[in-house]
C-alpha cells in the first residue's frame, strides 16, 4: 500500500503591522491649569493665547473661554463663564466712545493694542445670552515670504509697475498676512508711496525705502470705497486694499490698476476662476462686457491659499492655486471661456501656475498632510480621485 506524503502545513497569514499614529500634542498643557486659574483681566487670556501660539481667543457666556491652535479648537480650564463675567472682562478695554457705540450698534469691530504684546483684531456682540468677544492674534511683525512658504514666483507679481494682484481664500486662510508680506516686500525693496486700507490696521508698517500711510476703516474713513477714492488723488504708487467687499471698491481697485498703480486686495473666494466670476457678478450685465475687458488687461496674479493640518499636529501647511496673467489667459477672460482656466492653470506650470488640487496632492505626497484632509479641501473632489483613488488606505468615493 502507497504511503501517502504528509499534508503540508499552511503557511500562517502575514500579520500586518498596524500603523501607529502619534496623537497630536495637546494644544492647552495641563500643567498650565494652576496659570489659567489665576486670570483675573482679559489681557491674561489675550497674553496666554499669544504665548501658546494660537491664533484666536472666543469669550462666550456659559462657555469656558476657548482658544484656536492649528484650526482647532480647544477649552481652557476654567469654569464657564457669566453673563456678568463676559461683559466684566470685554468692557473693561473699551474706550468711553467705543461703549457708547457698542450699545447703540451692538456690535463693534476694532483693533485691540496691547502694549508689550502685539494687536488683536476684535469683534464683540450682543448675542441671546449676553456679550460675546472674538480675538484675533496679529503678528507683531510682517513674517517673510520664506516664513510663510510662499513660492518664489509670487515675489514677480510685487514688481509690477501697475495691475490687480488678489489673495483669496476663506477666513482664517491667512490672505491679510500673504497680503502685508507683499506690501512688506515693495516696502523693502521699491521706492514707492504705498497707501493700506484696512479694517482694521493689524501691522504697522515701518517705513524702509517706501513712504507708506495706513487707514482704518471706521476711524480714518467711513468705508473702503470713500478711503480709495481719496487714495486716488494722493499720488500713490501702490494701494492695499483689506478687502473687496462690494461692487464700489471692486470698480474702484480696476480704475486705479488701470490708471497705473500696482493694487493688492483679497476676496472670499476658493479658486481662480470664481475669483473673476465674483468680480464680474458684482456688476449689472450690461456693464460685465466692459468689466471683462479691464480685468484681462489689469490682473496679473491670484493666489487662492487653504491652510490644512499637518499630519504630524504641530502646525498648518500651506495650499495653494496660482494664475498668473498670459496672453492666453487674458483672452479666456476676455471671451468668457473662464471654465477652461484650470486648464491654463494645469498646463501651466513651467509659469509658476498650480492648481489647488495640485498642490495638495504635492503635500499629501511629501508626508506634510494627510489625504483625507487633501480630499476634503480639494476643489475637484472627483477629479482628484482619479488622481488619488486611495488615500491613505481608505477608498473614498466620489
Amino acid at each position: 500500500m502507497e504511503s501517502k506524503a504528509p499534508r503540508a502545513t499552511p503557511a500562517p497569514p502575514p500579520v500586518s503591522t498596524p500603523k501607529v499614529v502619534s496623537a497630536p500634542t495637546p494644544l492647552v498643557p495641563e500643567s498650565d491649569a494652576p496659570r489659567i486659574a489665576a486670570f483675573a483681566h482679559l489681557h491674561d487670556y489675550l497674553t496666554y493665547a499669544r504665548d501658546i501660539g494660537a491664533s484666536d481667543l472666543h469669550i462666550n457666556v456659559a462657555s469656558p473661554p476657548v482658544i484656536r491652535k492649528y484650526g482647532r479648537l480647544a477649552p481652557l480650564p476654567r469654569t464657564p463663564f457669566t453673563a456678568a463675567e463676559t461683559e466684566a472682562l470685554l468692557f473693561k478695554i473699551l474706550t468711553d466712545e467705543q461703549r457708547r457705540s457698542i450699545h447703540t450698534e451692538l456690535a463693534l469691530d476694532f483693533c485691540y493694542i496691547l502694549t508689550g504684546q502685539g494687536a488683536y483684531r476684535s469683534c464683540i456682540v450682543k448675542q441671546r445670552m449676553g456679550w460675546d468677544g472674538s480675538f484675533r492674534i496679529v503678528q507683531s511683525r510682517v513674517p517673510s515670504f520664506k516664513e510663510l512658504g510662499l513660492p518664489e514666483q509670487l515675489q514677480r507679481l510685487t514688481e509690477f509697475n501697475q495691475g490687480l494682484v488678489l489673495v483669496t481664500g476663506p477666513n482664517g486662510c491667512g490672505k491679510s498676512t500673504t497680503l502685508a508680506a507683499m506690501v512688506e516686500l515693495v516696502n523693502q525693496q521699491r521706492d514707492e508711496h504705498i497707501i493700506t486700507i484696512e479694517d482694521p490696521v493689524e501691522v504697522n508698517f515701518v517705513p524702509a525705502k517706501s513712504q507708506i500711510n495706513q487707514r482704518e476703516v471706521g476711524s480714518h474713513t467711513k468705508s473702503f470705497s470713500q478711503a480709495l477714492r481719496a487714495a486716488l488723488r494722493e499720488d500713490p504708487d501702490v494701494i492695499m486694499i483689506g478687502e473687496m467687499r462690494d461692487r464700489e471698491t471692486v470698480s474702484l481697485a480696476i480704475t486705479a490698476a488701470e490708471t497705473g498703480h500696482l493694487v493688492f486686495g483679497t476676496i472670499h473666494t476658493t479658486s481662480a476662476a470664481r475669483t473673476i466670476d465674483r468680480i464680474l457678478d458684482s456688476f449689472p450685465p450690461d456693464e460685465q462686457a466692459q468689466v471683462r475687458s479691464m480685468i484681462s488687461e489689469s490682473i496679473r496674479g491670484i493666489l487662492c491659499q487653504q491652510l490644512i493640518p499637518r499630519k504630524d499636529g504641530n502646525g498648518r501647511a500651506l495650499a495653494m492655486e496660482i494664475l498668473l496673467n498670459t496672453q492666453a489667459v487674458s483672452n479666456l477672460i476676455r471671451e468668457r471661456k473662464l471654465f477652461q482656466i484650470p486648464s491654463i492653470i494645469q498646463t501651466g506650470r513651467q509659469q509658476g501656475m498650480i492648481l489647488l488640487d495640485n498642490s495638495l496632492m504635492d503635500l499629501v505626497t511629501r508626508g506634510v498632510i494627510d489625504g483625507s484632509e487633501a480630499y476634503y479641501a480639494a476643489d475637484k473632489k472627483e477629479q482628484f480621485l482619479k488622481w488619488a483613488p486611495r488615500i491613505d488606505g481608505i477608498a473614498l468615493e466620489a
